[in-house]
């Protein structure tokens, strides 16, 4: 499996899998080191530089360029001017989640809630296990290590469950996410032959296209490791379903959300310190996620807006009681809002399209741009998607997946894979988060 993980990265690029084992060696080697010493002093040694060489590297490669030439402008703006040398460098697939995948392993060990682990060809596995390698969950090693050391033995209602998770998942990708695109790119990128409504519907649009995009890929990374045997964590539960912005944390990107809850938020006091700190924890950990997601201020300005957004309702109290009947609908229509609104900044090229957008929704509507084959295709497919995620939310019994009768869960999958060959945008290979 450490070979085929590892080819299965060198199909993109072969030099760079010198850096997913170079951070491999780096977080092995330091939790030997804390596993050995007891001073406190050398386990926090070894800890900080597992730290320090692993985001030195995540700096280089992901952000060096973004600094240097808004230091670049700072300096020109002040009246000064300073070559500040640029590396072309390809940003490394995946490399944000591997990187914090070994970090957590690290901290996990220094603070003694994981043992080490010895046999480097496990923990290399651990670190580039292929269906999870490029884009998530983010595993713990409390988790999937162990996992490797058991047998795993073929099991005919395994393979069918993460058959069943893949299907699911290549018809967010494939028919949702991909068939939203064709719009949402379209208008996003070429803002200047469009109007505020083409906007406004491609912004609505968005948040479908991205939660099919990554919630399909990590269904599809589950249902592999399910045929093999193994069990990763959830990562999307319905997001969109949230009646509060930090209830849609608890449900988006789930492996994310905890990893900066335990190793950023905690650490700098969580909720045991004063009103006025916490909020500036949120704050710090959210802006902190906005930039894990790429170099452009558009990712900032989406983290810090969500961070704020998470201090207002802390301050008024919202999110600390279930919701239910019309209430519960006005807090979900509200919320779901915001989050369509907020997406407006993770999706524009810039700060200047942010600005032209929400211009444009506001002042100038006029009449949209129609593509009438995407929207036939979403008029039909989306209710497939509203049915399956209101099933699930609210536990309707339905249960043709998981019947007792082989010819009804064929028949299932069968449905699903008609689905994707009709209206899937097929030939694509791109998926958003590839690109963090």
């Amino acid at each position: 499996m450490l070979i085929a993980s590892y080819y299965f990265y060198m199909n993109w690029e072969p030099a760079y899998a010198l850096l997913l084992l170079t951070s491999t060696a780096i977080t092995y080697v330091a939790g030997l080191g804390l596993d050995r010493f007891e001073e406190k002093h050398k386990k926090k040694a070894c800890l900080l530089c597992s730290l320090i060489l692993n985001l030195s590297i995540l700096f280089l490669f992901k952000y060096y360029n973004f600094i240097s030439s808004n230091v670049a402008v700072l300096l020109d703006v002040c009246g000064l001017s300073i070559d500040i040398p640029e590396f072309i460098l390809l940003l490394p697939v995946g490399i944000s989640f591997y990187t914090f995948q070994a970090l957590g392993y690290s901290i996990d060990v220094y603070r003694g809630t994981t043992k080490v682990e010895s046999d480097f060809v496990t923990y290399a596995l651990f670190v580039s296990f292929f269906p999870q390698l490029v884009a998530g969950p983010i595993e713990r090693s409390n988790n999937l290590l162990p996992q490797f050391k058991k047998r795993h033995d073929f099991d005919y209602e395994n393979v069918m469950a993460g058959i069943r998770l893949m299907v699911w998942g290549y018809f967010l990708k494939l028919v949702i996410a991909d068939r939203c695109a064709l719009y949402v790119d379209t208008i996003y990128n070429h803002l200047e032959m469009h109007n505020g409504s083409s906007y406004m519907l491609a912004s609505l649009l968005f948040p479908f296209q991205i939660y099919g995009d990554f919630a399909g890929y990590s269904l599809i990374a589950i249902g592999v490791a399910h045929v093999l045997g193994f069990h990763l964590m959830e990562n999307f539960h319905r997001p969109y379903f949230a009646s509060s912005i930090g209830e849609f944390w608890h449900r988006w990107h789930i492996s994310l959300s905890t990893w900066f809850k335990d190793y950023v938020y905690i650490p700098l006091g969580g909720n045991r310190v004063s009103r006025s700190r916490q909020y500036l924890n949120l704050l710090v950990t959210f802006v902190i996620s906005g930039i894990w997601h790429g170099a452009n201020w558009t990712f900032l300005c989406w983290g810090s807006l969500h961070g704020l957004l998470l201090c207002i309702e802390k301050a008024l109290g919202i999110g600390r009681k279930q919701y239910f009947g019309w209430n519960r609908f006005f807090h979900w229509g509200v919320t779901f809002v915001i989050v369509c609104f907020t997406w407006i900044l993770f999706r524009a090229n810039s700060l200047r399209d942010v600005k032209t957008i929400v211009e444009g929704i506001f002042i100038h509507p006029g009449i949209p741009y129609r593509d009438n084959a995407t929207f036939v295709a979403l008029l039909i497919v989306f209710p497939v998607l509203i049915l399956k995620e209101c099933a699930s939310e609210f536990n309707w019994n339905i249960h043709i997946a998981k019947s007792r009768y082989w010819v009804v869960r064929h028949l299932y999958i069968s449905l699903m894979i008609a689905f994707i060959i009709l209206f899937g945008v097929l030939g694509g290979d791109q998926f958003i988060y590839f690109q963090f």
